[in-house]
């Protein structure tokens, strides 16, 4: 791989000859000699830059831009291309070549600019960003190009589809390489030599191994050295981290060029770089060695594909490097963690509560008159301070309280008075709920804040809702009985209910695919359900029919989940993007994009400022719901992930994947992310931390989907019995 370097290039006037080197994108060379009479860079006259492709886009552009008037546009580009005024408008002649001075022709098959323009394919326009619309974060893909004369812009999209970049670009980058005989030997010596040098250095070097392997085996069989690239892999692979072995699995059936096209797995492996977090002294280390062996192969590897986080300070142990490690595309940047999270919860309205009946009494048992309880202060005594890690309450808008809202509220105060403290002498009662008979396939369980309905989606596409209360779930009547209701009375909200349709269950059909996520809104009137047919249906609850169906993603969407303030809901699932929206737009108000694989569990914080998201990239991601931006990236995760928890203060968060962890974070607060022998994201417990396990409650034949903690502490349990 050749490399060119800055300075002045002194011509030669003895040599007549001038050979252009051009790549084709696919590894061919091509030497086109240019004739004795062509006008050199150093002449008066001034000819375009740029090979006879570049010289046919830069024409094609210019009479695009010139048909839609943008003259601007046309004086700009003319100028800096050293263009005449009339070399877009003049006949285009055979004769002159790539190498001349001249405007070369368009196309060999006899077409004008507008055939080069037929080539790109151009997606419906779009405002651009100063014409007022909201920029949701989004996606890479579509290209924009602006003119400072007009507020119009044209989407150039990308030959390969919207959702993932041309393949064929993509594959280029592999076409460099060198002779397949040497590459065991290159990276054999690179083993060598990390396996040599001392104990503190060796641990941080070795993280090379797998991003370089994965690379070396994909430019093998890119460039159809079969054999070479099956040897290749079969001598290294057993040498990688066991948490990659599920990544090799599919390396491995990747044996072909036409493999390559179109696989999920080499995109993510070629469009993402590798980071790797080392040491200074680690990686001069490192650089020393490749720079004497001169072993440019992989030299080139690491420029190309890895990114390397360089910090100042002692060389972290395997054990720091192996809590840290494991995802798709390494660790996450320094950069990433470093955005300030508002963790705190946000400050409660003040509620007056009103005493129980029972401290109305004015008597006891023996007659005497019984001391009254003082007035409970109002609910939101607790917080009249503002908590300094909180938001601003006005950060993001969030739906006024309703006075069944602040009736719930009330409640809730007074059920948290009767919570019972859990603590290693006083574990948790659990309740599971079975599903019996539950041939239809539960795939999603789902119980309210209040726990008096459970929810569960299943495979057979529909969606089932019980009362686990005496309360039995009825619809709202008919309009026409509705307007011989005395809207004045007091028990309106019961006359409304038509008591033919009470039964414990309701079925709602409505999904083409199996149900995969469900969740109920604070206020128990709706539910969220999201399914592989790629929509999210939103169901009342008064009369369990659909009210919308929110069309967005283009794959299954494995989970969705409702803010804790209700009107907010966020969706992800197979096309790797998560969604916000609220419930009276039908199109998403953010799209959180940065996942390398499927988003598998969807979560918001309990101040609804921010949302995590687990993917099957085993990597965690927090969503700042204002900006859109991602604030924290959190690796440690050996396997997908699967379960995300927030502490109820807001301050931790719990996650659990396939590799059968549950790592705890504290990953919010400003840290010193400089000192990386010190910070690893998550707390990192001892490995005797099954003495830390209160204890373990098996069931019959039942696997558990869901648990919820109930106002009191009461543990729920659900699952799909299986016989």
């Amino acid at each position: 791989m050749a490399a060119v370097q800055d300075g002045q290039l002194n011509l030669e006037v003895e040599k007549d000859i001038k050979t252009e080197i051009t790549n084709d994108g696919s590894g061919n060379i091509n030497a086109n000699s240019s004739s004795p009479g062509s006008t050199s860079s150093g002449g008066k006259s001034k000819s375009p830059a740029g090979s006879g492709e570049d010289q046919q886009t830069l024409l094609a552009v210019l009479q695009f831009l010139k048909r839609n008037k943008l003259t601007e546009s046309v004086d700009i580009l003319r100028r800096e291309a050293g263009l005449s005024a009339d070399a877009d408008d003049s006949p285009v002649s055979e004769s002159a070549g790539a190498g001349s001075g001249g405007v070369p022709s368009v196309g060999a098959d006899g077409g004008d600019a507008n055939s080069l323009l037929s080539r790109v394919s151009i997606a419906t326009p779009v405002a651009p960003p100063d014409c007022g619309l909201d920029s949701h974060g989004g996606l890479a893909t579509p290209i924009y190009f602006h003119s400072s004369n007009n507020c119009a812009c044209t989407v150039v999209a990308a030959s390969g589809g919207e959702d993932q970049p041309d393949v064929n670009v993509v594959l280029s980058a592999y076409s460099q390489q060198g002779d397949p005989v040497l590459y065991p030997l290159y990276y054999n010596g690179l083993k060598k030599f990390i396996e040599s040098v001392l104990d503190c250095h060796r641990a941080e070097l070795s993280q090379v191994f797998y991003p370089l392997f994965v690379h070396m085996y994909l430019e093998l069989v890119y460039n159809n050295h079969e054999n070479e690239a099956k040897q290749f892999f079969e001598k290294f692979s057993g040498d990688q981290e066991c948490y990659y072995e599920e990544d090799l699995r599919i390396l491995s059936s990747m044996s072909k060029k036409e493999h390559m096209k179109g696989n999920e797995t080499m995109l993510d492996f070629r469009t993402s770089k590798f980071v790797l977090r080392i040491s200074r002294d680690s990686y001069q280390l490192l650089k020393r060695h490749l720079q004497e062996r001169q072993n440019n192969q992989i030299w080139n590897i690491i420029q190309e594909h890895l990114y390397i986080d360089i910090f100042d300070g002692m060389p972290r142990s395997k054990s720091q490097i192996d809590a840290m490690s494991g995802s798709l595309a390494g660790e996450g940047k320094r950069d990433a963690n470093k955005a300030k999270v508002f963790y705190g919860l946000l400050k409660e309205p003040e509620i007056e509560v009103p005493l129980d009946d029972e401290d109305e009494e004015a008597e006891n048992e023996e007659g005497k008159p019984k001391k009254k309880k003082p007035k409970k202060d109002s609910m939101g005594s607790k917080s009249k301070k503002q908590d300094p890690n909180a938001p601003q309450q006005t950060r993001i808008p969030l739906p006024e309280l309703k006075d069944s809202d602040k009736l719930d509220k009330i409640m809730n105060m007074k059920e948290a008075t009767k919570k019972i403290r859990l603590g290693p002498d006083n574990l948790p009662s659990i309740c599971f709920y079975s599903f019996l008979n539950a041939y239809q396939g539960l795939t999603a369980v789902d119980f309210t804040d209040d726990s008096s309905l459970i929810a569960g989606g299943f495979a057979d596409s529909t969606v089932r809702v019980w009362s686990v209360t005496p309360k039995k779930l009825r619809r709202v009547k008919s309009a026409a009985d509705l307007s011989n209701i005395d809207k004045e009375s007091d028990d309106v909200l019961e006359r409304i209910m038509d008591e033919k349709t009470a039964s414990e269950s309701k079925i709602l059909y409505g999904h083409s695919g199996p149900v995969y996520g469900i969740s109920f809104s604070p206020d128990r009137n709706y539910l969220l359900s999201s399914s592989e047919d790629g929509t999210v249906r939103l169901w009342s609850l008064q009369t369990f029919t659909c009210l919308v169906g929110y069309k967005g993603h283009n794959y299954p969407v494995w989970d969705t989940q409702f803010s804790p303030y209700g009107y907010y809901f966020i969706s992800g699932g197979h096309d790797r993007v998560a969604r916000l929206w609220a419930t009276d737009h039908y199109q998403p108000l953010r799209m959180f994009a940065g996942h390398l694989a499927d988003i598998t569990c969807t979560l918001f914080h309990p101040n609804s400022n921010y949302v995590a998201t687990g993917s099957a990239d085993r990597t965690i991601r927090l969503w700042d719901v204002l900006t859109g931006n991602c604030v924290r990236i959190l690796t440690g995760h050996k396997g997908p992930i699967h379960s995300l928890a927030f502490s109820p203060n807001g301050k931790f968060m719990a996650s659990g994947a396939t590799d059968g962890r549950v790592l705890l974070w504290d990953a919010f607060d400003d840290v010193e992310l400089d000192d990386f022998t010190a910070a690893t994201g998550h707390i990192h417990l001892p490995e005797n931390s099954q003495e830390l396990l209160l204890g373990t409650y098996m069931t019959k034949s039942t696997p558990v989907i869901h648990l919820h903690f109930t106002r009191r502490n009461l543990l729920l349990a659900a699952g799909a019995y299986n016989p």
